[in-house]
Order: C-alpha cells, then sequence, then structure tokens
C-alpha cells in the first residue's frame, strides 16, 4: 500500500472520528446533585422525536417509547423507582426525568443531534412561597453528529445519559 494510500486512509478515518466526536454538557454539580437527595422515584417523560428523522430512526430501534423503555431499564438496574403516570402526583416533589432529542438535518442522510436529559421537580419561590412549579434542577447534555445507518448511537448516548443520572443519584442517596 502506498504512503500516499495510507495517508488519505489516515486523513478520512481522522476526519469521521472528528465528525461524530461527542460534546457533553453538564449540571452535575454537588449542589444539583444535592437536589436528587430524598427522590422516592421518578416518572420518565421521552418527548417525540423530531419528524425529520422519526422516518429513518424506527429501523434503528430509535423510537420515543423504546428510549423510555430503556431509561426506565437503566432506572431499573440502579434500584431507582420508575413512577407510573397514576402514582406520580402521590410522589413528593413529583420528580420528572424529562429526555428530549433535537435533530437537524446538516446535509442529506446526516443529522447534528443534542440530547438533554433533565430532573424537574417542584420547587417553591422564595419570593412567594404559594407559586409552585416544576423546576430544573439537574441535567446533562450530549450533541453529535449521525447519518441514517448509525442513527443507533442517538439510543446509546441516552443510555450513556441515564447512566450518569443514576450515578449522580446514587452519589446523592448514599448508594
Amino acid at each position: 500500500m502506498s504512503a500516499k494510500r495510507v495517508s488519505k486512509i489516515y486523513l478520512t478515518s481522522l476526519f469521521l472520528v472528528l465528525l461524530t466526536a461527542v460534546a457533553v454538557t453538564a449540571d452535575d454539580s454537588a449542589v444539583s446533585r444535592a437536589t436528587l437527595a430524598g427522590l422516592q422515584g421518578v416518572k420518565v417523560v421521552v418527548e417525540e422525536l423530531p419528524p425529520n428523522v422519526q422516518q429513518f430512526a424506527a429501523s434503528a430501534g430509535l423510537t420515543s417509547a423504546q428510549l423510555k423503555r430503556d431509561v426506565e431499564k437503566k432506572l431499573q438496574e440502579g434500584k431507582i423507582r420508575a413512577v407510573e403516570e397514576k402514582n406520580w402526583l402521590n410522589v413528593p416533589g413529583r420528580p420528572v426525568l424529562s429526555v428530549v432529542v433535537k435533530t437537524h438535518e446538516k446535509e442529506k442522510y446526516w443529522y447534528a443531534y443534542d440530547i438533554k436529559i433533565e430532573l424537574r421537580q417542584l420547587a417553591y419561590l422564595e419570593t412567594n412561597p404559594k407559586v409552585r412549579t416544576l423546576a430544573g434542577t439537574w441535567s446533562l447534555s450530549i450533541t453529535g453528529v449521525a447519518n441514517t445507518g448509525n442513527l443507533q448511537v442517538i439510543r446509546q448516548d441516552v443510555g450513556v445519559l441515564a447512566e450518569r443520572f443514576v450515578k449522580a443519584y446514587q452519589a446523592a442517596n448514599g448508594k
């Protein structure tokens, strides 16, 4: 194999690695982890996938329903109760673990994606304690690029974020 061909393969490989590089942003600090202490479980809500990717995503096992099952399985493995809708109102703080996947078609068959997982729970305003609202208290996100042939990477990244939530929860609850 010629040096020129090896160089071309190397550069192409490097380009693909950089293209699919993932950035992680977080609010997984000591303060945000402290907000997870004492939670008796969470309701998992996964927003519908954007229409621009749905047609390709289903064949990769990437549906909102599947992502919800995946996240609930990670919670179960971490000994965190996944609360059903009918029981959620009885859980103190009414915690919701929200998963949102956003995509943008960069070029034909290539999608930039951003996944955010956020714990939201009841919060009271110090200036007006009568006002209660769901507020984000812990979150992580991942950004990356995928093509229609490897959209399962989005499902894998949701799993990574769910695992990070489990670890944060366990750290906050001494497990």
